[in-house]
Protein backbone atom coordinates (compact mmCIF):
# COMPACT_ATOMS: atom_id res chain seq x y z
CA UNK A 1 0.00 0.00 0.00
CA UNK A 2 1.51 3.35 -1.00
CA UNK A 3 2.38 5.88 1.68
CA UNK A 4 0.53 9.20 1.27
CA UNK A 5 2.64 12.29 0.73
CA UNK A 6 1.99 14.13 2.93
CA UNK A 7 0.30 11.95 5.54
CA UNK A 8 -3.22 12.88 6.67
CA UNK A 9 -3.69 11.05 9.96
CA UNK A 10 -5.63 13.38 12.24
CA UNK A 11 -8.74 15.55 12.34
CA UNK A 12 -10.58 17.23 15.20
CA UNK A 13 -12.69 20.29 15.98
CA UNK A 14 -11.92 23.37 18.05
CA UNK A 15 -13.42 22.74 21.49
CA UNK A 16 -15.27 25.44 23.48
CA UNK A 17 -12.71 25.29 26.31
CA UNK A 18 -9.93 26.16 23.81
CA UNK A 19 -11.35 29.64 23.13
CA UNK A 20 -9.65 32.60 24.79
CA UNK A 21 -10.76 36.16 25.62
CA UNK A 22 -10.11 37.19 22.00
CA UNK A 23 -12.82 34.80 20.80
CA UNK A 24 -10.46 32.46 18.92
CA UNK A 25 -8.39 29.37 19.76
CA UNK A 26 -5.75 30.12 22.37
CA UNK A 27 -2.09 29.55 21.42
CA UNK A 28 -1.67 26.78 24.00
CA UNK A 29 -4.39 24.72 22.32
CA UNK A 30 -2.72 24.97 18.93
CA UNK A 31 0.20 23.13 20.53
CA UNK A 32 -2.22 20.60 22.08
CA UNK A 33 -3.94 19.98 18.73
CA UNK A 34 -0.54 19.56 17.06
CA UNK A 35 0.39 17.13 19.84
CA UNK A 36 -2.67 15.05 18.93
CA UNK A 37 -1.40 15.03 15.31
CA UNK A 38 2.03 13.98 16.60
CA UNK A 39 0.48 11.09 18.53
CA UNK A 40 -1.22 9.90 15.33
CA UNK A 41 2.12 10.15 13.46
CA UNK A 42 3.98 8.22 16.18
CA UNK A 43 1.34 5.48 16.06
CA UNK A 44 1.65 5.35 12.25
CA UNK A 45 5.41 4.86 12.57
CA UNK A 46 4.95 2.06 15.10
CA UNK A 47 6.11 4.18 18.02
CA UNK A 48 2.87 3.33 19.80
CA UNK A 49 2.23 2.49 23.45
CA UNK A 50 2.81 -1.23 22.88
CA UNK A 51 6.26 -0.67 21.31
CA UNK A 52 7.23 1.79 24.02
CA UNK A 53 6.16 -0.55 26.84
CA UNK A 54 7.93 -3.59 25.36
CA UNK A 55 11.16 -1.74 24.51
CA UNK A 56 11.14 0.53 27.62
CA UNK A 57 11.49 3.62 25.41
CA UNK A 58 9.54 6.75 24.64
CA UNK A 59 9.86 9.91 22.57
CA UNK A 60 10.50 13.45 23.76
CA UNK A 61 10.17 16.59 21.68
CA UNK A 62 13.63 18.17 21.55
CA UNK A 63 12.61 21.36 19.78
CA UNK A 64 9.62 22.89 18.01
CA UNK A 65 8.39 25.94 16.14
CA UNK A 66 4.76 26.96 15.83
CA UNK A 67 3.64 29.53 13.29
CA UNK A 68 0.16 31.03 13.48
CA UNK A 69 -1.25 31.92 10.05
CA UNK A 70 -5.00 32.48 10.46
CA UNK A 71 -7.29 32.19 13.45
CA UNK A 72 -9.77 29.39 14.04
CA UNK A 73 -12.93 29.62 16.11
CA UNK A 74 -15.04 27.41 18.33
CA UNK A 75 -16.41 24.41 16.47
CA UNK A 76 -14.17 24.84 13.41
CA UNK A 77 -13.16 21.48 11.93
CA UNK A 78 -9.40 20.96 11.63
CA UNK A 79 -7.41 18.72 9.29
CA UNK A 80 -3.70 18.00 9.76
CA UNK A 81 -1.00 16.92 7.34
CA UNK A 82 2.41 15.58 8.33
CA UNK A 83 5.61 15.53 6.30
CA UNK A 84 8.76 13.70 7.41
CA UNK A 85 11.74 15.94 6.70
CA UNK A 86 14.69 13.81 7.87
CA UNK A 87 15.70 11.13 10.36
CA UNK A 88 18.60 9.16 11.76
CA UNK A 89 18.74 6.22 14.17
CA UNK A 90 17.94 8.37 17.23
CA UNK A 91 15.75 11.27 16.08
CA UNK A 92 13.46 12.56 13.35
CA UNK A 93 12.24 15.96 12.16
CA UNK A 94 8.77 16.52 10.76
CA UNK A 95 6.32 19.26 9.85
CA UNK A 96 2.60 19.49 10.54
CA UNK A 97 0.15 21.80 8.76
CA UNK A 98 -3.19 22.61 10.39
CA UNK A 99 -5.95 23.49 7.93
CA UNK A 100 -9.51 24.62 8.39
CA UNK A 101 -11.11 21.38 7.17
CA UNK A 102 -14.02 22.92 5.25
CA UNK A 103 -12.69 26.34 4.20
CA UNK A 104 -9.27 24.92 3.31
CA UNK A 105 -7.03 27.71 4.61
CA UNK A 106 -3.75 27.07 6.41
CA UNK A 107 -4.28 28.02 10.05
CA UNK A 108 -0.90 27.10 11.57
CA UNK A 109 2.27 25.05 11.14
CA UNK A 110 4.40 23.06 13.57
CA UNK A 111 7.95 21.83 12.99
CA UNK A 112 9.35 19.36 15.50
CA UNK A 113 12.35 17.20 16.28
CA UNK A 114 11.46 14.08 18.26
CA UNK A 115 14.09 12.15 20.19
CA UNK A 116 13.96 8.39 20.84
CA UNK A 117 14.59 8.01 24.58
CA UNK A 118 15.82 4.90 26.42
CA UNK A 119 13.87 5.04 29.69
CA UNK A 120 16.53 3.04 31.54
CA UNK A 121 19.18 5.72 30.98
CA UNK A 122 16.85 8.70 30.25
CA UNK A 123 19.10 9.41 27.27
CA UNK A 124 18.65 9.42 23.52
CA UNK A 125 19.04 5.90 22.15
CA UNK A 126 18.64 4.04 18.85
CA UNK A 127 15.24 3.05 17.50
CA UNK A 128 14.35 -0.53 16.66
CA UNK A 129 14.87 -1.80 13.13
CA UNK A 130 11.16 -1.95 12.33
CA UNK A 131 10.76 1.72 13.26
CA UNK A 132 13.75 2.74 11.15
CA UNK A 133 12.36 0.75 8.23
CA UNK A 134 9.00 2.54 8.50
CA UNK A 135 10.77 5.91 8.72
CA UNK A 136 12.72 5.00 5.58
CA UNK A 137 9.52 4.12 3.71
CA UNK A 138 7.90 7.42 4.73
CA UNK A 139 11.08 9.35 3.84
CA UNK A 140 11.10 7.81 0.36
CA UNK A 141 7.44 8.71 -0.19
CA UNK A 142 7.99 12.26 1.10
CA UNK A 143 11.26 12.88 -0.78
CA UNK A 144 9.26 14.22 -3.76
CA UNK A 145 7.49 16.86 -1.67
CA UNK A 146 8.81 20.43 -1.64
CA UNK A 147 10.26 21.72 1.60
CA UNK A 148 7.39 23.56 3.31
CA UNK A 149 7.57 27.31 3.79
CA UNK A 150 8.89 28.08 7.25
CA UNK A 151 11.04 24.97 7.77
CA UNK A 152 14.03 25.86 9.93
CA UNK A 153 12.52 29.23 10.74
CA UNK A 154 14.51 31.39 13.15
CA UNK A 155 12.65 33.79 15.41
CA UNK A 156 13.71 37.38 15.00
CA UNK A 157 12.69 40.93 14.20
CA UNK A 158 13.62 42.69 10.99
CA UNK A 159 15.70 45.78 11.50
CA UNK A 160 15.03 48.85 9.36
Amino acid sequence: MPIPAPLQLHTESVRPEWIDYNGHMNVAYYVLAFDHATDAFLDYLGLDQDYKAKANVTTFVGDMNVTYKQEVMEGDPLRFTTQLLEFDEKKFRYFHCMYHATEGYLAATNELISLHIDLETRRVGPMGGEILLQLQKVAEAHAKLPVPDGVGRVLGMRRK
